[in-house]
């Protein structure tokens, strides 16, 4: 049986709630004599009667009622199906990778990237794998050099210095004790810099970068870490300077087919607004603690 074109089906529902060809000649702009005749040929169409027919209307048959039946659900789903497309356009997404530091700096000041008044939602990824946005795999990334790819553009977003940290207010560590990520995950310069200056003197090792703050604040040891980090909290203290080796510009890229796109613009700024206002601190000026 050939394909039978949609709008029988809408005609049927307009005749099927309205109860007979007046009300649903109102409801479709369709005369009375029109939709007659079509629901006629709708129903040989279908080789189902549809209706019963009287001089006070058209009634269901059986067949009809399940026809309805049928109809509702497939209406119940075009619903859904608009009301996920019409939150899908609403509520593009915009897809952030930072490494562990810069992620949770964005997390402790996510209201200034995103608000409740935004019409679009946030995917952040923390990793300290290099951000691959060559391919639109993400659409934001936070770099430790510019870019080398023809297609990526970038905002340069200042300095980042680095220090060793251990905890105020226990006893000395001393020298000999310092904390770094293992080898395997080691993949950033300032994460390699104890392996490779402090490996005798090496005690912990962990995972993830996110636990090396924790470990100096339990007075487990000297951590490496990024001056924004390691000088804004209150209870870890630096040992000796800052190690100049590690300091480097940083940048927000993106591809460069998508930057105009509203969204990722929108965040791009207040992301470069973000660094800006802590640019005293990723530079390692420390600050002032009111003596």
């Amino acid at each position: 049986m050939k394909n039978v074109a949609w709008d029988n089906y809408q005609i049927f529902l307009a005749v099927a709630r309205h109860g007979g060809l007046t009300g649903a000649s109102a409801a479709t702009a369709l005369s009375p004599a029109t939709l007659g005749r079509r629901m006629v040929e709708f129903e040989r169409e279908i080789g189902r009667e549809l209706f019963i027919r009287s001089q006070t209307g058209y009634r269901l048959t059986g067949d009809g009622r399940q026809l309805l039946d049928h109809l509702a659900e497939l209406e119940a789903a075009a619903r859904k199906v608009e009301t996920w497309r019409r939150g899908a356009a609403a509520r593009a997404l915009v897809r952030i990778v930072a490494g562990t530091w810069n992620g949770w700096l964005l997390t402790e000041n996510f209201a200034a990237i995103c608000t409740e008044r935004d019409d679009f939602r946030i995917d952040l990824h923390i990793a300290e794998q290099r951000a691959s946005l060559a391919h639109r795999e993400t659409d934001i990334g936070i770099r430790a050099f510019e870019p080398e790819e023809a297609n990526l553009a970038a905002v340069m977003a200042g300095e980042v210095a680095y220090a060793a940290y251990r905890t105020r207010y226990s006893e000395d560590v001393g020298p000999g004790r310092w904390l770094a990520v293992d080898g395997e995950n080691a993949i950033s310069a300032y994460l390699r810099w104890p392996h490779e200056n402090q490996a005798e003197n090496l005690v912990v090792t962990v995972n993830r970068p996110r636990s090396l703050r924790d470990l100096a604040l339990a007075g487990a040891g000297i951590a490496v870490l990024p001056c924004f980090v390691g000088d804004l909290e209150p209870r870890l203290e630096r040992v000796g300077g800052e190690i100049e080796a590690l300091r480097h510009r940083q940048w927000i890229v993106m591809n460069n087919d998508d930057r105009h796109r509203r969204e990722i613009r929108t965040v791009v700024e207040r992301m470069r607004k973000l660094m800006k206002a802590h640019a005293d601190l990723f530079a390692g000026r420390r600050p002032n603690r009111g003596g």
